[in-house]
């Protein structure tokens, strides 16, 4: 088995003079979550189509577990699961109901289907809900339902669009970690999302898109490198803050302290070795340093750095 499960070579996609996907290309490995992100209209869900088979390319392929989505559509849809932004339950059909009609159109059969059946519906927590109109439950268990739904055939990977849309604190955290137990299990993830905080804190990797072209992917250490323009070290001290401002701002490689919240933001040109130095230095000096660390860059701000906010 590889341990690539997606792989997505130079997608086109036009709309007539509007090229929606534009030389879109990437790569997701077995067990990863990887999050799509991109600024509305940035093509992730025409992407995200064309991997479930929905929409075809003008240009490109893409590969789910080796099998190609032009050549072997059918092949390839067994191993995709394709939730789409919307969820839409269908009238006078309970949860099991709802589930069992599409486990019968996955083709399953027998005690393969109820095993199935079983299954999804306890990891996704329907077991109490089973009997209850799939029209009369809340968001945040429609989209289990809907995620349920979408596993009920054992896709290697899953393709979701905008699953948290909508939820509630609660719900988003419990759609986190149902994802991360999926990943846990081996399963593959790519998931588009607007809500960065959340991604940052479940995905392996993101691939950003803008306006049709793939900006930059990766795992979000190995971007965070990347855009990161200089080192910012956070630094709390107890006593008289005014004094550890101008003692920092004195020392070599330092070319900014900015005070946050009680706190001081050393832009910083060093690296390690120069940064603990600058440490003993302070403790030294007779600082009381309780707080000193080197400020990460969120998803949010590898965003705002790698997109330019340009719509189509």
């Amino acid at each position: 088995m590889t341990d690539t499960i997606l792989e997505v070579r130079g997608l086109v996609r036009t709309f007539g003079k509007v090229r929606a996907v534009d030389d879109v290309s990437f790569a997701v490995g077995r067990g990863q979550i990887f999050g799509f992100i991109g600024p509305n209209g940035a093509g992730k869900t025409t992407t995200m189509r064309i991997l479930a088979t929905l929409e075809l390319p003008d240009a490109g392929d893409a590969f789910v577990d080796g099998c190609s989505v032009l050549v072997e559509p059918r092949r390839a849809r067994e191993r995709i699961g394709f939730m789409p932004d919307r969820f839409e339950p269908y009238p006078n059909l309970d949860v099991t109901q709802y589930l069992d009609f599409f486990a019968r159109a996955y083709g399953l059969r027998g005690r393969e289907r109820l095993a199935r059946l079983r299954s999804v519906s306890a990891f996704c927590g329907l077991d109490e809900f089973a009997r209850r109109p799939s029209t009369g439950l809340s968001k945040g268990m429609g989209q289990r339902l809907h995620l349920a739904k979408t596993m009920l055939h054992d896709p290697a990977l899953l393709v979701l669009d905008e699953p948290a849309n909508g939820l509630d604190p609660r719900a988003r955290i419990e759609f986190r970690a149902l994802l991360a137990e999926l990943a846990a299990s081996g399963k593959s993830v790519l998931i588009s999302s607007h809500i960065l905080a959340e991604l940052s804190e479940t995905c392996h990797g993101v691939v950003v898109i803008e306006r049709g072209k793939m900006v930059v992917t990766g795992a979000i250490s190995d971007i965070a490198k990347q855009v990161k323009q200089d080192e910012r070290i956070l630094v709390r001290v107890l006593g008289d803050v005014a004094a550890a401002e101008r003692f920092f701002a004195a020392q070599p490689l330092v070319r900014e302290v900015v005070p946050v919240d009680g706190r001081l933001e050393i832009v910083f040109e060093g690296d390690d070795e120069h940064a603990a130095d600058m440490l003993g230095r302070a403790i030294a000096s007779g600082l009381r340093v309780v707080e000193y660390v080197a400020r990460t860059v969120d998803l949010e701000e590898i965003f705002m750095r790698a997109t330019q906010g340009r719509l189509q």
